[in-house]
C-alpha cells in the first residue's frame, strides 16, 4: 500500500501535525490530526445523527480535528482520488476491450 504525501498543517512547527495522504489502490484518504477532547466525544457519542443508527463511536473508529487551513489539501486528496478511480475505470475498460478482441 504506497501512500501518496499530500500536505501537512501550513502552521506547523515540526512537530505532530495534521497530515494528509492519498492511497491510489484503494482509492483513501488518509488524515493524521488532533484527536477530538473528551467534551466532543461525548457529544458525538450521544446524538443520533442518522435516525435508526446506532449510537456511539465504535472501538476502531476515531474522532479527529482538522483545521479549517487545511481545507485546500484536503480538496487536493480528493481530487486524487477521484483521478485514480477514473485511471482505474479506463485501465479496466481497455482491458475488457482488448480481452474482447481476443476471443
Amino acid at each position: 500500500m504506497a501512500l501518496g504525501f499530500v500536505g501537512i498543517d501550513p502552521n506547523t512547527g515540526g512537530g505532530g501535525s495534521p497530515t494528509v495522504w492519498v492511497e491510489d489502490e484503494a482509492e483513501e484518504i488518509i488524515v493524521q490530526s488532533w484527536t477530538a477532547d473528551d467534551a466532543l466525544r461525548e457529544r458525538i457519542a450521544g446524538t443520533e445523527w442518522v435516525p435508526g443508527h446506532t449510537l456511539g463511536i465504535p472501538a476502531h473508529e476515531s474522532v479527529i480535528r482538522i483545521p479549517e487551513r487545511m481545507v485546500p489539501i484536503l480538496k487536493e486528496a480528493i481530487d486524487r482520488v477521484e483521478r485514480a478511480r477514473l485511471r482505474r475505470a479506463v485501465e479496466e475498460c481497455s482491458a475488457d476491450r482488448s480481452s474482447f478482441g481476443d476471443a
